[in-house]
C-alpha cells in the first residue's frame, strides 16, 4: 500500500499540504452550495426569501448529520485499517455505507417530505417565511439519498488519502450547483425552489460520479457487497456519533436562536443572524476540510504505533487551522457590513444589528484547534472524548447561556452566547489534549525502552 507508507513516512510539513490543501479546496466548493444558494435568493428573489432559506437550513442539516455519522465513522475504520493492512476489513466498508445510507435516507426523506411545515414552525416562522421555507425543504428532503451518499463516500475517499480525486468529485458537483442556480431561480423563475432543485440535481449528478469511481478506478475501495456488518457498524457508529450529535446539536442551536430572536426581536434580525450563520458555515467549512486531511494521518499513525508523529501533526495542523479561521475573521472585523451586504440588500437592516455580529464572531480563532482536538479523539477511535467535548459545546454550555442571556440583555444576549461558549469549551479542551498527549507519551517511552 503505497498511500499507507506514505502517510507513515512522508515529511510531516508536506504531508499537511498535500493532505490538506485538496480537502480544503474540495470543501469549500462544497460550501458554495448554501452560500451562494443565499446570496442568489437573498438577491435575486428578496429578504423574505432569504429568511425562509435560512430559517429552513437548519433542518436541512439533519442531511450532513447522517453522512458525517456513517462517513466519518467509516473513515476512521479505513484509515485505521490501512495503517494495519488489514485488507479484509477494507472490502466491508464501502458496501456496509452504501446499505446504512439508504436505510437512514428513506426515514429522513419520509419525515422530511410529510412534516415540512411542522418543521419550520418549530423553527420560529410563520407566514410568508414559513411557506417558503417549508417548500425549499420539501425539495432537498426528496434528494437525501443523494446527498447522504455523496457526502459520506467522499469521506471515505479522503480516508484512503486520495485528496485529489475527492476535491475533483465534490468540486464538479458544487460547480454544477453554482451554475445550475441562476438558471433555476432567475431564468425559470422558481424562486426559493429553485435553489432547491439546482441542489438536488447537483448532488445526483455527483453520485453518478462517486459510484464510477468506486467501481472502475479505485484500487482500494470497492462497492460489490451490499450488506450490514454489525460489527463494523458498532464501530462506525460509535466513532461517527460525535460528529453526528456536532450536526444535530447545531439544528437545536439554531432553531433556538431563531425561535429566541422571534421572541424577543422582529423579523428583520432574524434575516441578519440567518446571513451570519450563513456566512459562519462558510467560514466552518475549510476548517472542517483540514481536519479531513488531519484524520488519515493520525489514524493511519496511531494504528501503526507512531505516537511520535501524532503528536507532531497535531501541533502543524492546529497552527495551520488558526490561520485559516483568521483569514475569515480579519475580513469579518474590517467590513463586516459588506460582507452582510452579499446576502441582505436593504442597507437599513444592516445598520441595525452590525454591531451585534461582531460579538458573534469574536471567539472565531479559536474554532480552528477546537476542531483538530475533536478530529484526534476521533481519529484514535477515543469517541467518548470527542463526544464530551461536542455536547460541552452544543448542550451544556451554549443552550444555559442562549436562554438566560437574552433575560439579562435582551436579544444581544443571542449573540453573546456563541463567544462564550467557545472560550470556556477551548479552555476544558486544552486540558483534555494535555492529559492524552501525556498517556502518547508514556506509550512512546515505553515502545522505545522495550
Amino acid at each position: 500500500m503505497e498511500k499507507r507508507q506514505e502517510l507513515l513516512n512522508e515529511n510531516l510539513m508536506k504531508l499537511t499540504f498535500s493532505l490538506s490543501v485538496p480537502s480544503i479546496v474540495g470543501m469549500l466548493v462544497v460550501g458554495m452550495y448554501s452560500f451562494v444558494d443565499a446570496i442568489f435568493v437573498g438577491q435575486w428573489v428578496g429578504p423574505e426569501a432569504l429568511g425562509g432559506i435560512s430559517v429552513a437550513y437548519p433542518v436541512t442539516i439533519i442531511n450532513n448529520a447522517m453522512a458525517i455519522l456513517v462517513g466519518m465513522g467509516s473513515s476512521s475504520v479505513l484509515s485505521r485499517a490501512v495503517g494495519r493492512g488489514n485488507r479484509k476489513l477494507i472490502e466491508k466498508i464501502p458496501g456496509n455505507l452504501s446499505v446504512l445510507i439508504f436505510i437512514i435516507s428513506v426515514v429522513i426523506t419520509f419525515l422530511g417530505v410529510v412534516f415540512s411545515e411542522n418543521l419550520m414552525v418549530l423553527s420560529g416562522a410563520n407566514g410568508r417565511i414559513k411557506e417558503l421555507g417549508a417548500g425549499y425543504l420539501r425539495i432537498v428532503f426528496l434528494g437525501s439519498f443523494f446527498v447522504n451518499f455523496s457526502q459520506s463516500a467522499n469521506m471515505l475517499v479522503r480516508g484512503e488519502g486520495k485528496m485529489k480525486i475527492a476535491m475533483l468529485i465534490m468540486g464538479i458537483g458544487a460547480m454544477l450547483n453554482i451554475l445550475l442556480d441562476p438558471v433555476f431561480i432567475k431564468i425559470l423563475n422558481m424562486g426559493i425552489e429553485g435553489a432547491a432543485y439546482a441542489t438536488v440535481l447537483s448532488q445526483i449528478i455527483q453520485f453518478a460520479i462517486t459510484v464510477l469511481y468506486f467501481r472502475k478506478y479505485s484500487n482500494t475501495l470497492k462497492i460489490n457487497n451490499f450488506k450490514i456488518d454489525r460489527k463494523l457498524s458498532k464501530e462506525v457508529f460509535s466513532i461517527g456519533y460525535s460528529g453526528m450529535m456536532m450536526q444535530i446539536m447545531t439544528i437545536v442551536q439554531q432553531l433556538l436562536i431563531f425561535n429566541i430572536i422571534a421572541r424577543f426581536s422582529d423579523s428583520n434580525e432574524t434575516i441578519v443572524m440567518g446571513a451570519v450563520l450563513r456566512y459562519l458555515a462558510f467560514a466552518f467549512i475549510p476548517v472542517w476540510g483540514i481536519s479531513q486531511g488531519f484524520q488519515p494521518l493520525v489514524g493511519t499513525n496511531y494504528g501503526a504505533g507512531k505516537y511520535d508523529r501524532v503528536v507532531k501533526s497535531l501541533i502543524i495542523f492546529c497552527i495551520f487551522s488558526t490561520i485559516l479561521t483568521l483569514i475569515f475573521w480579519i475580513p469579518f472585523f474590517t467590513a463586516n457590513s459588506t460582507v452582510l451586504s452579499l446576502f441582505v440588500n436593504d442597507t437599513s437592516i444592516i445598520e441595525n444589528y452590525a454591531s451585534r455580529t461582531l460579538i458573534f464572531m469574536s471567539a472565531f480563532p479559536l474554532f480552528g484547534m477546537m476542531v483538530m482536538f475533536m478530529t484526534l479523539f476521533q481519529s484514535i477511535g477515543n469517541a467518548k472524548t470527542a463526544g464530551i467535548l461536542v455536547m460541552m459545546r452544543q448542550i451544556f454550555f451554549f443552550i444555559p447561556l442562549v436562554l438566560i442571556l437574552p433575560y439579562v440583555m435582551g436579544s444581544t444576549g443571542v449573540w453573546m452566547a456563541f463567544p462564550a461558549t467557545d472560550v470556556l469549551v477551548f479552555i476544558i479542551s486544552v486540558f483534555m489534549v494535555r492529559k492524552m498527549l501525556r498517556s502518547l507519551k508514556m506509550n512512546l517511552n515505553e515502545k522505545t525502552a522495550g
